[in-house]
């Protein structure tokens, strides 16, 4: 767990122990306010339309689309997907299938995810596009018009963990 909160920028204590299963409330909050995650944590919790949550999922259907076989076409666009919407990068994964060529992967990001699964044969790609904070994902929306060119694009909007 220390290992986990250094690589998330936390300063951690050495002299706390993280893995303790048996922390009262109050021992974690003064553990937090040791370590400085009192102050410093956030939730990255967006407000949408007056509705506070804790991000906005993209569901986004291109038909009769191009270059949706294209695995390194598919890439950089997943990349300029993230440029756009000021998220950030961790890591992406894509696989590529034959015969069909279709395409299925995912790029995760500090604020969440986008995936992609494709259907060269039918001109169909699928696209979810999850994130929080301050990035916006409806930035992705444009990027993934102008890169695959679809005759016809159905977008869906969820606020996933809604406050009401």
């Amino acid at each position: 767990m220390r290992k986990a909160a250094v690589q998330l920028g936390m300063d951690v204590n050495p002299s706390i122990d993280l893995q303790c299963k048996h922390h009262t409330p109050a021992m974690e909050e003064r553990i937090d306010a040791s370590v400085g995650l009192a102050d410093t944590r956030k939730d990255y919790f967006i407000q949408r339309n007056g509705v506070r949550c804790a991000g906005s999922h993209l569901i986004v259907d291109l038909w009769g689309a191009q270059r949706i076989d294209e695995l390194g076409y598919i890439e950089e666009t997943l990349r300029e997907c993230i440029r756009a919407s000021g998220a950030t990068l961790l890591h992406i994964h894509l696989h590529h299938f034959t015969p069909n060529g279709g395409v299925s992967g995912v790029a995760v990001l500090a604020e969440s995810h986008i995936s992609v699964h494709t259907w060269p044969e039918s001109g169909f790609a699928a696209f979810d596009v999850f994130m929080c904070g301050d990035a916006d994902p409806h930035k992705a929306v444009d990027v993934l018009k102008r890169a695959f060119d679809p005759a016809r694009v159905d977008v869906g909007e969820h606020l996933r963990g809604r406050m009401e």
